[in-house]
């Protein structure tokens, strides 16, 4: 059977998302400038909403079937009950824990259900507009002091919200709360900027030029390496989607020569050169402490998954319990914000949860992505380019990201959601519709 959102409800449920997505961007702004007292609550005031909306889509049976989400939701529970008789024990963590599996992971598949290829390419269209801004905002973060009141941490932290870059400058956040959210806007807005240039019927040209400016020059302006290894992944997929398509070769020559000239006007800015500058010194650092760039990719990933089995085996069968391997719940537990059990999101899901639940989550989300990949290379192969673009930001995200910190888990459910959007009218037999 096919996946179609009922009509039925569907209007509201859209505002719904279009909340959760505004909100995604700037409750970074309110925690930090405008709203610094509230700035607690404000970290989970997307989890409300999300409830709400998740009720509302069972209320109208949109809410969609799948095994995956099915066992997401039956190990978060289980989980839930794990903690409270086996481990921690402290309600509110493991509320907080939980409710990544039972409320964030449910979402995607509400996204998936009530968005449609317009209310993609409508995001997409908003994205752009926003990263005008968002670039200017990143290069006055990054040249001012972090004493500066665009520079003010969660809560008005006076010390700066900025995280080590190099040559005395610091990695800016943008609107966001950590520097993670300046990595993953800009990563998204690749896979669109990467999609207008081949549909470029569908946006303003001007626009299309302005925000591929703006990504160019977030790149060195935000000093992640993240960012720069996702807009590469991101063309790669572009010109694998490209391949074998003689209709696209002059858009593809098009956006080239775009890139060139936009380097080269960068390329006189005295901003642009101190970035440049910034980012190959914060490169070649981390190079030399982690082995070059192999070693970089070998112990942010493999190296994560590795010690992930290694550790399992010394811990509770049951893991220590749900939410205390996030900022919040080490906050609870032990006063301070660090990593309890592990830094990496896998090591954290099985010292949360154990060997058993731990893994099968892994599994789940793995096997999830996987299944996701295929479906978009099946749309490939129909000539539709929109969820492969997407689903190359979502393997950054899905299988291996950081949920435990919200805005990664923010932009994996909203990436994730859209490619169930994108993949409509596929035949996808463990998503029918109740």
């Amino acid at each position: 059977m096919e996946i179609k959102a009922q009509e039925n409800g569907i209007g509201a449920l859209k505002i719904g998302v279009w909340v959760f997505f505004l909100l995604l961007i700037f409750e970074g702004a309110f925690r930090k400038w405008f709203l610094p007292g509230l700035s607690a609550p404000l970290l989970i005031i997307r989890d409300p909403l999300i409830l709400y909306l998740l009720v509302m889509a069972w209320k109208k049976n949109i809410l969609p079937k799948s095994k995956y989400l099915m066992a997401i939701m039956a190990i978060g529970i289980l989980a839930l009950a794990t903690t409270l008789l086996f481990g921690h024990g402290n309600v509110p963590v493991a509320l907080f824990g939980a409710r990544i599996l039972v409320l964030h992971f449910p979402f995607m598949f509400v996204i998936g259900a009530v968005f449609g290829e317009k209310d993609i390419v409508l995001l997409g269209k908003i994205l752009l507009w926003l990263s005008i801004p968002m670039v200017l905002l990143l290069a006055l973060q990054f040249y001012s002091p972090q004493s500066a009141w665009v520079n003010r941490g969660v809560g008005g932290d006076l010390s700066g919200a900025g995280f080590s870059g190099a040559l005395g400058y610091f990695r800016p956040p943008g609107t966001f709360s950590f520097t993670t959210g300046t990595s993953q806007f800009f990563g998204l807005l690749a896979c669109f900027v990467l999609y207008f240039w081949v549909r470029s019927e569908s946006v303003n040209r001007l626009l299309l030029v302005g925000a591929s400016l703006a990504l160019l020059a977030a790149i060195p302006l935000s000093i992640s390496r993240t960012l720069l290894f996702s807009v590469i992944l991101m063309v790669l997929f572009a010109v694998i989607a490209m391949l074998g398509k003689p209709k696209y070769t002059r858009r593809i020559v098009i956006a080239g020569l775009c890139v060139l000239i936009l380097l080269a006007i960068l390329a006189q800015m005295e901003f642009f050169q101190t970035s440049i500058e910034v980012f190959t010194a914060r490169a070649e650092n981390a190079g030399r402490s982690e082995g070059g760039l192999q070693g970089t990719l070998i112990n942010r990933y493999l190296g994560g998954m590795i010690d992930t089995f290694d550790n399992s085996t010394k811990l509770p069968f049951f893991g220590y319990g749900i939410g205390m391997g996030t900022n919040v719940g080490s906050q609870i537990l032990a006063g301070e914000r660090t990593f309890l059990i592990a830094e990496e999101e896998w090591g954290r899901l099985v010292g949360e949860m154990g060997l058993l639940l731990g893994i099968t989550v892994i599994l789940i989300r793995v096997s999830f992505s996987l299944h996701l990949f295929l479906c978009s290379l099946a749309k490939l192969k129909n000539h539709i380019f929109l969820p492969w673009m997407l689903v190359a930001f979502g393997l950054l995200l899905i299988p291996y990201g950081q949920w435990a910190q919200p805005t990664t888990l923010g932009f994996s459910i909203l990436v994730g959601g859209l490619i169930l959007a994108s993949l409509k009218e596929q035949e996808l037999p463990e998503h029918n519709p109740r």
